[in-house]
């Protein structure tokens, strides 16, 4: 299928979203256009134990529908729009990435969470690849579908200790613009909660040994 030029798509966009009974409701919204998902929770974590050391969060992969800013919706099951008009601070990985080092960093069981190593290795590393990061029109709203697949390397010797894949879904009411981005906003919470707390246990880092700061 021939790619479609960037600077042709908020025309096609809006001929076909026009056209789309369950979408056309958001035409011209929404009045701000860029939108942030917030982190899982903001509570600082006092761990009774020595920090494991430093902890790199690489930006998860994805295809190339996803590695963008915009906001994916899909019509049917083949098909993959952007709402108009409504963009995200960062793309799709690299807010996924923030959200991780943001809520892995709550934890003071390491000396450091980043992008990248303080010196030349870090001591574990989070890789990712995102599978779905998208809205599904269904009836007058949306469910927002979020998956990743996801692996905590120990770099001292290159070992995988866990892998695990990550799924959550949350439903919007409405095809609105801000009923959809609330719905992902939900729905990511709930994966990177999921997703630390699967992180700190294969590094056997034991949660019931932390506590809010």
């Amino acid at each position: 299928m021939p790619r479609i030029p960037k600077i042709a798509l908020p025309v096609l966009l809006m001929a076909t979203l026009s056209a789309c009974a369950p979408l056309s409701s958001l035409l011209g919204e929404p009045d701000r256009d860029i939108f942030e998902l917030m982190p899982a929770a903001d509570t600082p974590m006092h761990c009774r134990a020595r920090p494991v050391g430093d902890l790199v969060i690489e930006e998860p992969k994805s295809r190339s529908v996803l590695d963008t800013d915009r906001i994916m919706i899909r019509p049917s099951a083949l098909q993959a729009e952007y709402l108009p008009g409504a963009r995200w601070g960062d793309t799709v990985p690299v807010t996924l990435q923030t959200l991780l080092i943001r809520d892995f960093s709550r934890y003071d069981a390491f000396r450091h969470v980043g992008r990248a190593p303080v010196g030349t290795m870090s001591d574990y590393t989070v890789i990712s690849e995102i599978n779905d990061f998208n809205a599904e029109a269904s009836g007058g709203g949306a469910v927002v579908r979020l998956s990743v697949n996801a692996s905590v390397i120990r770099e001292a010797d290159a070992r995988v200790v866990a892998q695990g894949r990550f799924a959550r879904a949350d439903t919007s009411p409405t095809t609105r613009t801000e009923d959809i981005v609330e719905a992902f906003d939900r729905a990511s919470r709930g994966l990177v909660a999921e997703m630390t707390a699967w992180g700190l246990a294969a590094m056997q880092i034991n949660t019931q040994n932390c506590n809010p700061r």
